[in-house]
């Protein structure tokens, strides 16, 4: 058997492997999403559920993660950080059991939505402000309710040269929720036994306006990803901190732990 036709038979069984996962994953939070009518609760053991699939599919992608400064499970902080596609969340929450804010717009995106929703996701319109307020108010009271909450303040994934921009509204809901900011870096270490050499890039990132499915089959074809996920010190705000300069500060504290995708290298 060449070697061509071997990645694809085993991407293939990966794949008939993902999409089990994912429907069982999906089965079990529409199970908790209906049959515990508590709000609180039903996040609660949402948002379990994800980070025991979410071990699991990291399996099936072959991804081996390391985190050298682990925090505290007990740990309420609105964690910010670098974004490059779907193995970073994977890796977030199968370290650690957080409340993800993603846009109403994957929530509507027909199989990625279900898959939100079943998540404990909290939503927010990236391309209208005209509700800002009250959807910093409804992130602001998932802090106080004792949740870890994950911002990838970028608002998109990028393409793994760079981390892109802060958005800086979201951010101050920690100053209101009176917790802090926990700014973290995902960093691709290794892939297939190599380091994450700039031809590896469009396997393991999923920006733009590459597919969902078409970005997963590229990933399944990988032998291995080594990944790293490194917290940095907390940084404690006030609702009525200068938003920028706190944007600036945590931007800068990411990207300068970030290992850059780069062409000549």
């Amino acid at each position: 058997m060449n070697m061509k036709l071997y990645l694809n038979l085993r991407a293939l069984l990966r794949l008939i492997l993902f999409l089990f996962l994912i429907s069982s994953y999906v089965v079990f939070g529409f199970l908790i999403f209906f049959v515990v009518r508590d709000s609180f609760k039903r996040r609660k053991l949402l948002i379990k559920n994800g980070s025991r699939f979410g071990q699991l599919l990291m399996r099936t992608f072959g991804v081996r993660l390391t985190c050298p400064n682990p925090i505290s499970q007990d740990e309420v902080s609105l964690l910010v950080g670098n974004h490059v596609g779907f193995i970073d969340i994977l890796c977030l929450q199968a370290l650690q059991p957080s409340v993800f804010i993603t846009s109403l717009e994957m929530k509507n995106t027909p199989g990625l939505g279900q898959i939100c929703e079943v998540a404990g996701c909290a939503y927010v319109n990236r391309k209208s402000r005209l509700n800002i307020k009250d959807e910093l108010k409804n992130i602001v009271e998932v802090l106080k309710q004792g949740f870890r909450v994950v911002l990838y303040a970028e608002s998109v994934a990028s393409n793994g040269e760079q981390v892109l921009p802060f958005k800086k509204t979201l951010m101050m809901a920690a100053g209101f929720a009176e917790v802090p900011i926990r700014p973290f870096v995902f960093n691709f270490v290794k892939i297939n036994g190599e380091p994450a050499q700039y031809r590896y890039r469009d396997s393991v990132c999923w920006y733009g306006d590459q597919s969902f499915l078409s970005s997963i089959w590229k990933s399944l074809m990988l032998d291995s990803v080594d990944c790293e996920i490194e917290y940095l010190p907390l940084v404690y705000t006030k609702h009525d901190d200068d938003r920028t300069e706190v944007a600036q500060k945590i931007h800068l504290m990411v990207s300068s732990k970030f290992k850059p995708f780069h062409p000549n290298y």
